[in-house]
C-alpha cells in the first residue's frame, strides 16, 4: 500500500469535498481517501498495483473536479492562475452589479420602465454568462452524476431570479395586472448573488493562504539551485540535477540544498529549523548536514546522500501535509451532515415555496419565489465545511513552527485529554555527558554519566501545574533513577524496568480511566508508545520510535510537551467555536430567509441579495477566526 497527498482543484464547498472523497473511496484499489476542503488536498491510501494516480484523476475529472498528479505541474501556479481569474470575474461582476443596482434604484436614468428592465436583462445576462459561468458548468456536471454542491444552489437561485424577471419584463403586466398584483423584476438579486459569492470566495481564498503558511515556509527553506563541484571547478545547477554522490559546496550565509556528509572543510551550521536549538553546530569531516539548514560562517564541501523526497526536510513537509490533510473525529460527523446538506436545502426551498402558495395563494407567488431563492442562497454549507479543517491547518502549522510534528488530526485532538504522562529517562529526560570516557563509565556516578536536559524541570513543573501526573521509567539502578527523578521534580518513578514494564504501566493507568501519553526515544520504548493514547517521540531518537509515535518533538526541549497540549486545547476550542457559529448561522438565518417573521406580523425578511452577502461573510468569518490561533 502507498499513501499520497494529492492536490484537488475545482472544489467550491464542503459538498464538493464530500463528493470527491466518496468518488475516490469507491475506486477499486483505494483503501481509504480523506479530502480536506480547506487544504484542497486528498490524502489517499491505495494499492499501486491496482490503481494509479492517473486512473484516479480520470475518474475525478468525470465528476467535475481535477487532481494535480504531474510533478511538473506547480500547484501554486495553478492556484495563482485560478485566483487571478477569480479576481477578474469578481471585478467585472461588481461593475455589472453597480450598473444594475443604479438602474434598479433609479440612480441611473435609461428611459422608461420597459427600457430599464431590458437594460438590466442584458447586464444580468452578461454577469451570468461570464462572471457566473463556473457555477452553471459545475452544477451541470453535478446533476449528470446525481450529486449537488454549493454551485448547484447558486446556479438554481440566480437562474430562477433571472427567469422570473425575464417573464415579468415581457409578460408581467398582462399576466399580473388582471390579478391585481404589481409586477417586479429581480435582476439586481440575480447579479448581486453572483457578485457576493465571488467576493466571498476571493476573500476566502486569500484568507486560506494564511492557514497554509507553515507549509509554504517549510518549502521555502530549500534553495532552488546548488553549487556542484566537478573537475576542480564549481557551477550552479538546478536542485533537481543533484544526484547521490555529488560533491556540493556551501559558503557562509547559504542554505544546504540536500542531505549529506561533510567531505572537506568545517563550518558552523544553524540547524534550528530541524532541531529547534538556537546555537549553531560545528560540522566537520564525517558529520551529517541537512537540507534547509544554513551556514553561519566558513565554507565546506559535502557529499550528497539524500535528495528530493528523501531529505529530512522533505519528510517533515510530507508529515505536516498529511497531518493537515487528515481529519479529526469531529470532522467525520460534520462531513456526514455536509454530504446531505445541499439536498436538504433544495428540499427546504421547495417546502418554503409550497407553504407560501398554500398560505397566500396565487397572490403570494412573487413572495414564494423570493423566499425559496433566499433559502437556496443562505443555507450554503461552506462555513460548516471550513470550521474544522481551517483550525486544524493553522494548529498543525503552528506546531510545526514550534518544532512539534503532529502526524494526524486525531493526535492533535487527543493530546488535550492527557492527564498522565509516562516518560523514559535516558535520552528523553537526560542526555549522556558528551565528555564521558566510556572506558571508565563503571566507575562514574550516576550525575557524571548523564546531564538533565535544559528546561526539563521547567517542563515537568508546567505539566504538574496543569494537573498532569508524570511517571518516570528507567532501566537504570534505583539510586540513579531516584537522583534524576528528584532532579527533574518527578514524584512517581520506577527503576530497573524492562520494555514490558513500561507498557504495563501505561495499561494500568488506562485501566484507572486515565488518558495516557508516553514519551520516549528508543526501541525499548516502542511497546509503550504503541499502547499509549498519545505517543510522543524525541526527534533525535530512533527511527522506530518516531515511526510509532503520533507526535515528534524535534530537538531536546521538553517544554514542547506542554506547548503541544496547550495547542491542542486551543485548536479544539477554536473548532468548537467555528462549528457553533456555523450551526447558529443556519439556525437563525434560514427562517429569516424563508420569511417566517411575516407569520408574526413583522414585514421583513432576508432578500436573495443580502442572503448571498451573509453566506459569504459566514465562510470568511470562520477562516478569519481560525487564523486567530496563530497569535494565541
Amino acid at each position: 500500500m502507498e499513501k499520497k497527498t494529492i492536490a484537488v482543484t475545482g472544489m467550491a464547498c464542503a459538498g464538493c469535498a464530500a463528493n470527491v472523497e466518496k468518488r475516490l473511496n469507491q475506486l477499486e484499489g483505494v483503501k481509504a481517501a480523506s479530502v480536506n476542503f480547506a487544504a484542497r488536498t486528498a490524502l489517499v491510501d491505495y494499492d499501486p498495483k491496482v490503481i494509479t494516480p492517473k486512473m484516479m484523476k480520470e475518474e475525478i475529472i468525470k465528476a467535475g473536479y481535477d487532481l494535480v498528479i504531474d510533478e511538473g505541474e506547480s500547484v501554486e501556479a495553478i492556484e495563482k492562475t485560478a485566483y487571478r481569474q477569480l479576481l477578474k470575474r469578481m471585478a467585472a461582476s461588481w461593475v455589472l452589479a453597480l450598473l444594475t443596482m443604479g438602474i434598479s434604484m433609479g440612480w441611473l436614468n435609461v428611459g422608461g420602465t420597459s427600457m430599464a428592465n431590458q437594460t438590466m436583462l442584458i447586464l444580468a445576462l452578461l454577469n451570468i454568462t461570464y462572471c457566473g459561468s463556473r457555477f452553471y458548468s459545475s452544477a451541470w456536471k453535478q446533476l449528470r452524476h446525481g450529486t449537488a454542491n454549493m454551485d448547484t444552489l447558486v446556479a438554481m437561485s440566480t437562474a430562477i431570479s433571472f427567469a422570473f424577471s425575464v417573464f415579468n419584463t415581457f409578460w408581467g403586466e398582462s399576466f399580473w395586472a388582471p390579478r391585481g398584483i404589481e409586477s417586479h423584476t429581480y435582476y439586481d438579486a440575480s447579479v448581486m448573488i453572483i457578485t457576493f459569492v465571488l467576493t466571498g470566495r476571493t476573500l476566502e481564498e486569500k484568507a486560506k493562504k494564511g492557514t497554509a503558511s507553515a507549509i509554504r515556509a517549510l518549502m521555502g527553506l530549500t534553495p532552488k539551485t546548488a553549487r556542484l563541484v566537478s573537475g576542480g571547478s564549481t557551477s550552479d545547477v538546478p536542485i533537481a540535477a543533484i544526484g547521490k554522490g555529488d560533491i556540493i559546496e556551501i559558503r557562509q550565509g547559504e542554505k544546504v540544498p540536500v542531505d549529506g556528509t561533510v567531505a572537506d572543510g568545517r563550518a558552523y551550521i544553524d540547524e534550528s529549523m530541524i532541531t529547534g536549538e538556537p546555537t549553531p553546530v560545528l560540522k566537520q569531516t564525517g558529520d551529517k548536514v541537512f537540507a534547509g539548514t544554513m551556514t553561519t560562517q566558513d565554507t565546506l564541501r559535502f557529499r550528497a546522500e539524500e535528495v528530493g523526497q528523501g531529505t529530512v526536510l522533505a519528510q517533515i513537509i510530507k508529515m505536516v501535509q498529511e497531518a493537515q490533510g487528515s481529519k479529526a473525529p469531529v470532522q467525520r460527523v460534520v462531513d456526514k451532515i455536509a454530504a446531505v446538506f445541499v439536498p436538504a436545502v433544495l428540499g427546504l426551498s421547495v417546502v418554503t415555496f409550497i407553504l407560501w402558495l398554500t398560505i397566500g395563494g396565487e397572490a403570494m407567488l412573487p413572495r414564494a419565489i423570493l423566499s425559496a431563492v433566499s433559502v437556496l442562497v443562505i443555507a450554503c454549507p461552506c462555513a460548516l465545511g471550513l470550521a474544522t479543517p481551517t483550525a486544524l491547518m493553522v494548529g498543525i502549522g503552528k506546531a510545526a513552527r514550534k518544532n512539534i510534528l503532529i502526524k494526524d488530526a486525531t493526535a492533535l485532538e487527543e493530546i488535550r485529554k492527557v492527564d498522565a504522562i509516562v516518560i523514559d529517562k535516558t535520552g528523553t529526560l537526560t542526555i549522556p555527558n558528551k565528555d564521558i570516557d566510556f572506558t571508565k563509565a563503571a566507575d562514574l556516578g550516576l550525575e557524571e554519566r548523564e546531564t538533565l536536559k535544559p528546561y526539563a524541570h521547567e517542563a515537568i513543573d508546567t505539566l504538574k501545574h496543569e494537573g498532569i501526573d508524570v511517571y518516570m521509567m528507567s532501566g537504570d539502578k534505583e539510586e540513579a533513577a531516584r537522583y534524576w527523578a528528584e532532579k527533574a521534580g518527578i514524584s512517581h518513578w520506577r527503576s530497573k524496568v524492562m520494555p514490558q514494564d513500561k507498557e504495563d504501566l501505561v495499561k494500568s493507568l488506562q485501566a484507572e480511566g486515565r488518558h495516557v501519553a508516553m514519551v520516549g526515544d528508543g526501541i525499548n520504548d516502542t511497546q509503550a508508545l504503541a499502547a499509549a493514547d498519545v505517543s510522543i517521540a524525541m526527534g533525535r531518537g530512533t527511527d522506530v520510535a518516531m515511526d510509532v509515535a503520533q507526535v515528534t518533538l524535534m530537538g531536546t526541549d521538553l517544554r514542547r510537551i506542554p506547548d503541544a497540549i496547550k495547542l491542542s486545547r486551543d485548536t479544539v476550542g477554536m473548532i468548537k467555536q467555528n462549528l457553533f457559529w456555523a450551526f447558529i448561522y443556519n439556525v437563525v438565518c434560514i427562517p429569516l430567509a424563508a420569511g417566517v417573521p411575516y407569520l408574526f406580523g413583522i414585514h421583513w425578511q432576508i432578500t436573495p441579495m443580502w442572503a448571498s452577502a451573509l453566506m459569504a461573510f459566514s465562510s470568511i468569518s470562520v477562516v478569519m477566526n481560525s487564523l486567530r490561533l496563530k497569535f494565541k
